[in-house]
């Protein structure tokens, strides 16, 4: 199953792709951890890439495809992935259907993870970031072993300062004005479902469940499972 996840900051999209990652045997691709391990392999792209993370600058559209293409090129997803944090605009999503195609790996359906407001805040208020890794736990939901430390590599925890209360209403706002455009691109495609991102991990499972029944990605999904 070839899946992108959607959702503003604390709609639990990291989380869930965790639980889908591990059901369907595919893997869960963010484009932090993407960068991230293309510049630990020292790849042509990847130094390419810290060239622009140097000077702070946002990495190019055309980049980021090509380091997704690169990604989606290995063994463990062609039975499938899980895109989340890429796309983010109308003009990106048009880039990388027209990358899928080229792989023969078109996309089943862009999952929406629409969510209230005082969710977000609740949600982002526990998220914890590994100072190292890069990992994400929450304080509620995925707790680490061992408080304050990542279970992978042993880093310490930390808030982001985009997580304070205080920051997360223009996170949003910014949000919604930037996706917008990419919501309707994936509607008049037809790839769109709308979720809600208020449930908690076991119903949005069986919500997700019935969306995967109604398009015809149950049998992939048990496939893949097994």
């Amino acid at each position: 199953m070839r899946l992108v996840l959607l959702g503003p900051p604390g709609a639990g999209k990291g989380t869930q792709a965790q639980v889908l990652s591990k059901d369907l045997n595919i893997p869960h691709i963010s484009t932090g951890d993407m960068l991230r391990e293309a510049l630990r392999a020292a790849s042509p792209l990847g130094l390419k890439a810290k060239g622009y993370m140097d000077q702070g600058a946002l990495v190019p559209d055309d980049l980021v495809i090509e380091l997704v293409r690169e990604r989606l090129s290995k063994p463990d997803a062609a039975k499938g992935f899980i895109l989340d944090g890429f796309p983010r605009t109308a003009e990106q999503g048009e880039s990388l259907g027209k990358m899928l195609a080229g792989l023969s790996m078109p996309l089943d359906v862009t999952l929406y993870f629409k969510t209230s407001m005082l969710v977000i805040i609740r949600r982002l208020g526990g998220r914890r970031i590994c100072s190292k890794c890069g990992k994400t736990y929450h304080m509620t939901n995925f707790r680490p072993k061992v408080d304050g430390v990542c279970d992978v590599c042993q880093g310490s925890l930390m808030q982001r300062p985009d997580d304070r209360e205080e920051a997360i209403e223009n996170r949003l706002v910014v949000y919604e004005k930037q996706t917008a455009p990419l919501i309707d691109y994936y509607k008049k495609k037809n790839l769109l479902e709308e979720i809600s991102g208020d449930l908690e991990v076991d119903d949005l499972n069986i919500a997700l469940e019935i969306i995967f029944k109604k398009r015809n990605l149950v049998g992939n999904r048990i496939q893949n499972a097994g």
